[in-house]
C-alpha cells in the first residue's frame, strides 16, 4: 500500500525541522558504539565492585565474552500496575543465563499514581516525577557495565521518562517489559456514574469507596484507556515492546513467557550479537509518526501531548503539536475503548487489539512499514499475537478482521473520520483538546469564562450553585512554571453534571486533563501559562470566550483584555509540602508545555 500523502509529508517536515539536532544525536551515539562492550574498560577494582554480590554469575561477568543486561524497574508494591514487578528479576537473570548471559538490576527509579495523588497535593510532582524517572534511569546505567537494557515500567511518566533516559543511552540495545492490565472490574462507566452521584450528592462515601474498590481490584494497569494503557500502545507502535505484549494480564503464564523472551531478545540485539539494534536506531522519526498515529487512531490521552514531544527531543527529533493535528486529520479513530467507549482495555485486547489495529492502519498506507524494532525490521511484526503451547512461546497472525465492531472498526468504516485530537489557537495562544470522546454539539462552547486558581475554589462554586447557565471554566496557574502542571480530572464529574444538566460548559487551562478524561469540551496545555505571559493570566469572569474544536480556535471576544495587568495570586502555598520545596529547581527551569514541559533544555 502507497503511504498516505500527509504522513509522508509530516515525517519529511520532521526530519528536516531536526536535521541539525537528529545528526548531532547520532553522532554521540555512533562514538559510544565504538568504544565496544563497556565494562572491558573498568579497572579491575572496579569490576570486581560490579561483581561482588552477583554469586554465581560471577564467573561469565570475567570471562567479559557473554552479555550483560542491565534491569532498570520502577517496581513498588503500592501501585497495582507495578506490583508485579517483584518478580521479573529472577524471571529475567534465569531466562538469560540459558543463552549464555547475565543480568543485574542495575537501579530503581520512583513511580507514582496520578489516581492516588488525583486533587491532592503531591500532585503536583507529578509532572516533573517523569524527569527524575529519566534522571535515575540513567544514574542506573552509568555504571557502563551492561550490553543491553530491559526497562519495567507501566505508568503515566514512568514510560516516558524511561523512554528519555533510554534514548540518553541510545547506543545500547533496550526492550521494554510491561506487567499488563489487571482483570476487568466494575465497568467503567459504572464507576463513573458512581462519581457523579457523589458529586451531586445523591449517594454516600461508602456507596462511592465500594464503587472504586470494584474498579481497581488487583494487580495490573487500570483498564481504562489513560495514560498508562496509552503508554504501552505507543511501545508496540513505536517498536519497542515484544507483539502484542502490552495488554496480557499479570501474573499468568504468557506474562512470564513474554518477560523471558523480552529479556533474551534484548540480550540478543547488543553489540556482542549478529543482530545490533540499538535504541537509536529505532526511535526514528518515522517511530514517532507511528506512535503519534496510533494515538490518534486509538483516542489515547491527552498527556502524550507533552510526553512525546519530550521523548522526542532526546533523541534529537524536534515535534510540535501542529504535526499532531495533522496526522490527526488523516487518521480515522477505529477504536472505541473507555472513556470514548463502554469497552476497557481487555474487551479491546479480545477484538483483536493492537495486532489488528496495526495491520488495518498498515493496509492503508497510514504507518511507516520500514522501521527497525526490536522484532526485527519492518513493523509487520507487529500484526502477529504471542501464543503459549506446551511451554514454548510463538508468534502467530493476529486478527484480521474485528471481533466486535462495537470496540475496533476498519479504516474504510471508523467511529469517525479523523483521529482524536485538535490544536488550538488564538490570542490565548495555543492549546488542545482530545475530541475523540466529546460530542459533535459540544464541540463549540462560546460563554462567559469563571475564572478560578485553584480546583478547589470550583468545587466550592459548584457546590453553592454559582456555576449557572453556559460558562467556560478558566483554571490557570496551572502551569509546570507555576505549580508543577497538575491533573484536573477531579473537576471532570462536576463538570460533566453541569454539561448534563444541558449547560454549555468547556475548561480552558495552562494544566492537565487526565487520559481518562474527554466528554467535555477541554483545552488543555495552555501554552503560554498564566505564569509566562499568557494572556490567560489577564482574564476576568465575564470575559466572552470562544472554543471551537472544529475549526482549532480558541479566543477571547472582549477587547481590551490585552492592556489589563496580569493576575499576580500567592503561590507560595503550591511550593512548600510533600516534598515541593525540594522541586524549587524544576519550576524555574521547566519549557513550555508545547515543548514537553521538561527541565532538559528547549
Amino acid at each position: 500500500m502507497t503511504l498516505n500523502s500527509t504522513i509522508e509529508a509530516v515525517t519529511d517536515r520532521i526530519i528536516a525541522r531536526s536535521s541539525e539536532t537528529r545528526d548531532a544525536y547520532l553522532k554521540r551515539m555512533r562514538a559510544a558504539q565504538s568504544k565496544g562492550p563497556a565494562r572491558s574498560h573498568l579497572a579491575c577494582s572496579g569490576q570486581a565492585h560490579a561483581y561482588a554480590a552477583a554469586e554465581s554469575d560471577k564467573a561469565r561477568l570475567v570471562e567479559d565474552v557473554s552479555g550483560n543486561l542491565g534491569i532498570v524497574t520502577a517496581y513498588n508494591d503500592m501501585l497495582s500496575a507495578h506490583q508485579p514487578f517483584a518478580t521479573y528479576p529472577d524471571i529475567i537473570k534465569h531466562a538469560v543465563r540459558e543463552i549464555g548471559g547475565t543480568a543485574q538490576v542495575a537501579g530503581g527509579v520512583p513511580a507514582m499514581c496520578d489516581g492516588v495523588t488525583q486533587g491532592e497535593a503531591g500532585m503536583e510532582l507529578s509532572l516533573f516525577s517523569r524527569d527524575v524517572i529519566a534522571l535515575a534511569a540513567s544514574v542506573a546505567l552509568s555504571h557502563n557495565t551492561y550490553d543491553a537494557a530491559v526497562f519495567l515500567g507501566v505508568c503515566d511518566k514512568i514510560v516516558p521518562g524511561l523512554l528519555i533516559a533510554a534514548q540518553a543511552f541510545g547506543h545500547l540495545p533496550a526492550v521494554f517489559l510491561p506487567a499488563g492490565p489487571m482483570t476487568s472490574g466494575l465497568p467503567n462507566d459504572e464507576k463513573s456514574k458512581v462519581r457523579q452521584r457523589f458529586a451531586a450528592g445523591e449517594v454516600d462515601r461508602a456507596a462511592l469507596m465500594e464503587a472504586e474498590m470494584a474498579a481497581y481490584h488487583g494487580p495490573g494497569t487500570c483498564t481504562f484507556y489513560g495514560t498508562a494503557n496509552t503508554n504501552q500502545m505507543l511501545m508496540e507502535f513505536m517498536g519497542l515492546h515484544l507483539p502484542g505484549a502490552s495488554f496480557v494480564t499479570p501474573n499468568t503464564p504468557l506474562r512470564a513467557a513474554l518477560t523471558a523472551e523480552g529479556a533474551k531478545r534484548a540480550l540478543s540485539l547488543s553489540a556482542l550479537g549478529e543482530s545490533y539494534t540499538p535504541v537509536c536506531d529505532i526511535l526514528s522519526e518515522k517511530a514517532f509518526v507511528n506512535g503519534i498515529v496510533g494515538l490518534n487512531a486509538t483516542g489515547g490521552s491527552t498527556n502524550l501531548l507533552i510526553h512525546l514531544i519530550a521523548m522526542a527531543r532526546a533523541g534529537g527529533i524536534i515535534l510540535d503539536w501542529e504535526d499532531f493535528s495533522d496526522l490527526s486529520e488523516v487518521t480515522p479513530l477505529i477504536a472505541r475503548v473507555y472513556p470514548n467507549g463502554l469497552a476497557d482495555v481487555n474487551h479491546f485486547h479480545a477484538a483483536g487489539g493492537l495486532g489488528y489495529m496495526i495491520g488495518e492502519l498498515l493496509g492503508a498506507g497510514l504507518l511507516h512499514p520500514d522501521t527497525k524494532t526490536v522484532a526485527g525490521e519492518g513493523l509487520e511484526h507487529y500484526t502477529t499475537e504471542p501464543k503459549l503451547a506446551d511451554g514454548r512461546l510463538s508468534w502467530q497472525p493476529g486478527a484480521r478482521k474485528s471481533l466486535d465492531d462495537r470496540i475496533l472498526r476498519t479504516v474504510a468504516d471508523p467511529f469517525q473520520l479523523t483521529g482524536g485530537l485538535a490544536r488550538l489557537s488564538g490570542n490565548l495562544g495555543t492549546a488542545v483538546m482530545k475530541v475523540s470522546a466529546v460530542a459533535p454539539e459540544h464541540q463549540i462552547v462560546q460563554a462567559p469564562a469563571r475564572v478560578f486558581h485553584d480546583q478547589n475554589d470550583v468545587k466550592a462554586a459548584f457546590k453553592a450553585g454559582e456555576l449557572m447557565g453556559d460558562l467556560v471554566v478558566v483554571m490557570r496557574f496551572q502551569g509546570p512554571k507555576a505549580n508543577g502542571m497538575p491533573e484536573l480530572h477531579s473537576l471532570t464529574p462536576i463538570l460533566s453534571i453541569l454539561q448534563g444538566r444541558g449547560q454549555k460548559v468547556a475548561l480552558v487551562t495552562d494544566g492537565r486533563m487526565s487520559g481518562a478524561s474527554g466528554k467535555v469540551p477541554s483545552a488543555i496545555h495552555v501554552s503560554p501559562e498564566a505564569l509566562d505571559g499568557g494572556l490567560i493570566a489577564k482574564l476576568k469572569d465575564g470575559d466572552i470566550l470562544r472554543v471551537d474544536a472544529t475549526t482549532g480556535v480558541l479566543q477571547c471576544l472582549t477587547e481590551g483584555v490585552g492592556e489589563r495587568p496580569a493576575a499576580a495570586p500567592d503561590l507560595s502555598s503550591n511550593h512548600h509540602g510533600l516534598g515541593r520545596e525540594l522541586f524549587a529547581a524544576f519550576r524555574r527551569s521547566v519549557g513550555t508545555a508545547d515543548k514537553g514541559a521538561s527541565i532538559f533544555g528547549e
